[in-house]
C-alpha cells in the first residue's frame, strides 16, 4: 500500500492573486482551514505517512506548515518563476525512494479519490474523471486497454477525449526513475508541466488510466473557479464525506417521491432557523437561481418557489396569469385532465383538446383546432411528460404553433424537468411547473414556476383571484426580500439545495442517459415476460411506463404492491380510466441493477399466478 505523497505547489497562481494577495494558492480557506490542510488530513486519515511538498513561490508558509505536520518534508525549488510542475517534481528524484501519490495543491476533492488509487493493483495509474467543462481542463485520450496514449489541454492534439485528469496520480519509484532519467536528455525538460513528462514516456511505461465518474473534485486556477468551489464542489464533497450512516433503502418506483441519496435526506438535519433569517433567504436564492440555470438564463427567466405539491405550481400558474382571453389545455392523460379542473374551478375560460393518451399529438389537427376556436385564445398549456402514462409531449413543435398563433405557452414539466433537457427559449415556454420530488431527486414539498419575466410582469395589473398562489405577489416579494410570502418548509429546502448539487455534478443529460438504460432494462424484461406497455417508444419519455396488468384471474394489484413492498420496492396503481395498467416509474437514486432485481421479482410473482400457489418474500 502507498504511504507515501508528493504535492506540487511550487506555482506563483498568477490567476488569481488578486484573491490569494501574497500567499499560495494553497493557502486559501474553506470553512477556516487552508486547501492544503484540507488535502493534508485526507492523506493522513488515509493512511499515507510521509508527505513531499514541493514548493517555490512562498516557499516560507510552506515549511511553516511543516512544523505543525512532523510529516512533512519541503524540498524547494529556487527556479520556480522560470520552470513547469515536472521540474518542482524533478527536484525529488534523489529524495524519494518509494511508490507515491502525485497531489497538485490547488485540488480540493473528496477522500474516496486517494484511496482509489492507493489500493489500486496497477503500479502506475492516472486518476481520471468525466468532463467538467470548467475550463483550462487536461484531456485525456486512452487506447483499447485503457492505457494512456496523451494528455492535454488541446482538445486538437487528441484523436479522442476520454475523460479527463483529476490532478492524483500514483508513480511507482522505477518509473518515476526512469521519467527523470528521460528527461534529462531533453532540452527544454525545465518548462514542462508533469503531465507532459509522463506522456513523454508512455511509449515505454504503460501508464493505466483508472477513470471515476463519480469522484467529486475541482482544480482552483482562477475567480471562476474559486466561485465554483465554494458553492458547489465544496458543499457537494463536504456531505458526501459527513453522511453519519447508512439508511435503510427502498427502491421507489412509483412516479414521485423519488429514490434520494442519503446525502439528500441528511442535508434536511440542520440546526433550527427561522426563515426570515438572511441566511435562509441566500438558500433560497440559490436554489431559485440554480433550478432557473437548468432551462434558462437568468436574464430572461426567474424561479418562483411555493411550499405545496407540484399541482400547487400548476394551479398557481392557471389561477395568475391568464386575464381576460381564454386558455387552450390539451388533455391527453390525467394531468391535462387536472388543469381543465383547475381552470373549472377558477372560473376560466377554457377550451379542451383531447388527444389518445397513448399516441403523439396530431399537430395538424391541433393547429385545425386553434384556428377554429371561436374566441381570442391567450395561452395553451401541456404536459410535457404525462405522469400517468410515460406519454412525452413535443413542445418544441406545439412551442412552434404557440408562437405562430401568438400564445404564451404554458408547461406542466413535473415529470421531465431535471432529467429531459429543456430548453425554454427555444421550446417557446413562458410559463413551467415542477416540483423537487421527481428527477430533482429531492424531498416532496417544494414546487417551483419557473417563468419569462417579461411576461411575469405583465400580470402585475391583473385581477387578483388568490392568496397563497398568487404568481406575481409571490415572484415580487421573493425580489424585495429573498423571502417567500408565508412560511416555507424550511428543511425540504436544504434538501432540494443538495439535490441541487447532486444533479448539477451528475448533469441532467447523463441522468437521463442513467434512466433511459434503467427503462431499456424494465421495456426488455417486461417484454420478456410477456407483458405489454401503453406507450410506443417513439413517443414514450423513458421515465414512467404503464404496464398493462396480467390477464390471470387470480391476479391482484394491492396483493402484488403487498408482494413488492416486502421485497423493497414500491409501485404505483395505473391512471387511465379505460385500461388496467400499473405504472413503473425508473428515475431517482437507482440503476438499471434495481430494474433486473425488479425484473426477476416480477417473474417470480408471474409464475406463481400461473401456478395459483401463494407466493412468499424473497
Amino acid at each position: 500500500m502507498i504511504e507515501t505523497a508528493v504535492i506540487l505547489a511550487a506555482g506563483m497562481g498568477s490567476r488569481i492573486r488578486e484573491r490569494t494577495g501574497y500567499n499560495p494558492k494553497g493557502f486559501l480557506l474553506l470553512d477556516g482551514k487552508p486547501l492544503i490542510e484540507h488535502s493534508i488530513s485526507k492523506m493522513l486519515a488515509a493512511g499515507i505517512k510521509k508527505i513531499f511538498i514541493g514548493t517555490g513561490f512562498m516557499n516560507e508558509a510552506y515549511e511553516e506548515l511543516a512544523k505543525k505536520y512532523e510529516q512533512i518534508q519541503c524540498v524547494y525549488n529556487p527556479d520556480f518563476e522560470t520552470t513547469g510542475s515536472m521540474y518542482t517534481l524533478y527536484r525529488l528524484k534523489d529524495v524519494i525512494n518509494e511508490d507515491f501519490l502525485l497531489v497538485e495543491s490547488d485540488l480540493i476533492y473528496e477522500r474516496s479519490a486517494l484511496t482509489i488509487l492507493m489500493n489500486h493493483a496497477k503500479k502506475d495509474v492516472i486518476l481520471a474523471s468525466k468532463l467538467t467543462d470548467s475550463g483550462d481542463e487536461v484531456l485525456i485520450e486512452i487506447d483499447e486497454k485503457h492505457h494512456l496514449v496523451n494528455m492535454s489541454k488541446a482538445k486538437a492534439d487528441l484523436m479522442n477525449i476520454s475523460g479527463e485528469l483529476v490532478g492524483i496520480t500514483k508513480l511507482s519509484y522505477p518509473t518515476f526513475q526512469k521519467i527523470c532519467s528521460h528527461l534529462e536528455l531533453l532540452p527544454n525538460f525545465h518548462r514542462m508541466d508533469y503531465e507532459n513528462g509522463i506522456v513523454a514516456i508512455v511509449d515505454q511505461i504503460p501508464f493505466y488510466v483508472h477513470q471515476e465518474n463519480d469522484v467529486v473534485w475541482c482544480e482552483v486556477d482562477d475567480e471562476g473557479h474559486w466561485t465554483r468551489a465554494v458553492q458547489f464542489i465544496y458543499p457537494l464533497i463536504k456531505a458526501r464525506e459527513n453522511v453519519p450512516k447508512s439508511i435503510n433503502r427502498t427502491v421507489l418506483l412509483n412516479p414521485g417521491p423519488a429514490t434520494t441519496t442519503d446525502t439528500v435526506k441528511y442535508a434536511q438535519v440542520v440546526e433550527d432557523i427561522c426563515p426570515r433569517e438572511e441566511e435562509f433567504g441566500s438558500v433560497m436564492e440559490f436554489i431559485s437561481n440554480e433550478l432557473t440555470r437548468f432551462v434558462g438564463n437568468l436574464e430572461e427567466y426567474t424561479t418562483v418557489l411555493f411550499g405545496g405539491s407540484g399541482t400547487a405550481a400548476v394551479e398557481s400558474i392557471l389561477s395568475s396569469v391568464i386575464d381576460d382571453h381564454a386558455v387552450l389545455i390539451i388533455n391527453n392523460g390525467a394531468y391535462g385532465k387536472r388543469m381543465c379542473k383547475i381552470a373549472d374551478v377558477y372560473g376560466l375560460e377554457f377550451f379542451e383538446y383531447t388527444s389518445p393518451v397513448d399516441e403523439a399529438i396530431d399537430l395538424p389537427s391541433l393547429e385545425r383546432f386553434i384556428k377554429n376556436v371561436p374566441t381570442k385564445l391567450s395561452h395553451l398549456a401541456v404536459v410535457h411528460c404525462e405522469t400517468s402514462t410515460g406519454l412525452l409531449n413535443n413542445l418544441e413543435a406545439v412551442g412552434g404553433l404557440c408562437k405562430k398563433y401568438n400564445l404564451s405557452m404554458i408547461v406542466d414539466a413535473m415529470s421531465s424537468f431535471a432529467a429531459i433537457p429543456i430548453d425554454m427559449n427555444k421550446m417557446n415556454i413562458s410559463y413551467l411547473a415542477a416540483s423537487s420530488n421527481k428527477n430533482l431527486q429531492g424531498m416532496a414539498g417544494v414546487s417551483f414556476v419557473i417563468a419569462e419575466k417579461a411576461q411575469l410582469e405583465k400580470t402585475k395589473q391583473y385581477k387578483q383571484r388568490n392568496v397563497y398562489l398568487n404568481l406575481f405577489a409571490q415572484y415580487h416579494y421573493f425580489k424585495q426580500t429573498n423571502q417567500m410570502q408565508f412560511t416555507p418548509p424550511v428543511q425540504t429546502l436544504y434538501a432540494l439545495k443538495q439535490a441541487i448539487l447532486e444533479t448539477k455534478w451528475e448533469g441532467i443529460q447523463t441522468r437521463y442517459k442513467r434512466y433511459t438504460k434503467s427503462w431499456e432494462t424494465l421495456i426488455e424484461g417486461v417484454c420478456r415476460l410477456g407483458l405489454n406497455y401503453l406507450v410506443h417508444k417513439n413517443s414514450h419519455s423513458k421515465i414512467i411506463t404503464s404496464i398493462i396488468e396480467p390477464s390471470q384471474p387470480n391476479y391482484d394489484f394491492n396483493k402484488m404492491h403487498d408482494y413488492f413492498y416486502r421485497n423493497g420496492f414500491t409501485i404505483y396503481p395505473g391512471k387511465v380510466n379505460t385500461l388496467q395498467t400499473f405504472r413503473i416509474a425508473n428515475i431517482g437514486d437507482i440503476s438499471y441493477l434495481d430494474i433486473e432485481r425488479f425484473i426477476i421479482l416480477l417473474e417470480r410473482y408471474l409464475e406463481w399466478l400461473m401456478e395459483g400457489d401463494e407466493y412468499e418474500t424473497i
